[in-house]
C-alpha cells in the first residue's frame, strides 16, 4: 500500500468557500474515489491557503488516471480549479507531486 501526501496552495480570500465545497462531496465522487483505490483521503487546511492531501492506495499512478476516466472528476474538477493559487497541471488532481516520505513509524 502506497501512502501519498502532497501540498497544493488554496487562495487564501476563497478558504471558506473551499471549506463549505467540502462538506457535501457529490455521492458519485466518492463512489470513483472508493473505485480507484484512494482510500483513508484526508485533506487538511491551513489559514494562509497551505493544504496537505493524505491518501493511501495500492497504486497511486493507477488511482490517478482511473479518476482520469471519469466524467463526475472533469466536473468536479472544474468548479475546484478557481479556488486554487498555482496549478502546473492545470487541475488539482493532475498538479499532485507526492511529497517523499523519510519516515515512517510502523
Amino acid at each position: 500500500m502506497q501512502r501519498v501526501c502532497f501540498t497544493l496552495r488554496v487562495k487564501p480570500d476563497r478558504l471558506a468557500e473551499y471549506r463549505e465545497s467540502h462538506k457535501a462531496v457529490w455521492p458519485e465522487m466518492l463512489a470513483a474515489l472508493s473505485r480507484h483505490g484512494w482510500t483513508n483521503y484526508s485533506i487538511f487546511l491551513r489559514e494562509d491557503g497551505l493544504l496537505i492531501g493524505y491518501l493511501e492506495t495500492p497504486d497511486f499512478k493507477k488511482a490517478v488516471a482511473g479518476m482520469q476516466s471519469e466524467e463526475v472528476n472533469a466536473r468536479w474538477q472544474k468548479g475546484m480549479v478557481q479556488y486554487f493559487e498555482e496549478l502546473p497541471g492545470g487541475r488539482a488532481d493532475t498538479s499532485i507531486v507526492p511529497l517523499e516520505e523519510v519516515f515512517r513509524l510502523d
